[in-house]
């Protein structure tokens, strides 16, 4: 009796998912295809039960008033359930309203607190940002060989901006500056971006 009610239990908890996700794709369809009414019937819901990624979009459509008043304040409350539950993409946007002070007042090193949770999940764009911030010392002291090293990073995870931006930070680096960071980098990536500092 007892396997029949714990087997009995867990396809009522996978059927419950199967349906969240759906209403979850049925917000993101409705979003993108600029229906923000539906978006935000499904969204809402599902972020007060906690769903990240419906948090998320919903933190997007008030960041850009889509459907809602623009209320970056309220951005950022969506963004933050989100991150907190290590959602890569609210993280850097979350790392974003307070690099800009949208939402927030403005303070760099929780930017840098934000934009490290993502990067260190793989995400490019939190990589390039993370190293804008050690190349210009917002949040962080200044650092040429730390801001290369998530510059390298993030264009070895596609960044183009990465990429570039490593080119233009060696131009005030000495040699041996450059081969530390690029020591560095081949030991955060291979340690799965647990060794980066």
């Amino acid at each position: 009796m007892r396997i029949k009610s714990v087997v009995l239990a867990a396809l009522i908890a996978f059927w419950a998912s199967a349906a969240l996700a759906a209403d979850v794709a049925v917000g993101i369809a409705a979003y993108l295809g600029g229906d923000y009414q539906i978006a935000l019937e499904n969204f809402k819901p599902l972020a007060a039960l906690g769903n990240a990624l419906a948090q998320s979009n919903l933190g997007f459509m008030y960041d850009n008033g889509q459907g809602v008043p623009q209320d970056h304040k309220e951005a950022v409350r969506w963004f933050r359930a989100a991150a907190e539950q290590g959602y890569d993409l609210a993280q850097l946007q979350l790392g974003l309203m307070y690099d800009n002070g949208q939402g927030v007042p403005q303070d760099h090193k929780e930017a840098v607190h934000w934009y490290r949770a993502a990067a260190e999940q793989g995400y490019a764009m939190a990589q390039f940002n993370l190293g804008l911030m050690y190349n210009n010392g917002q949040g962080v002291p200044q650092d040429y060989i730390t801001a290369h090293m998530w510059f390298n990073i993030s264009g070895a995870n596609g960044s183009q901006e990465g990429t570039k931006s490593r080119q233009i930070v060696e131009k005030r680096m000495t040699s041996a500056d450059i081969s530390e960071a690029q020591r560095r980098a081949r030991a955060c990536l291979a340690s799965n971006y647990k060794n980066c500092d």
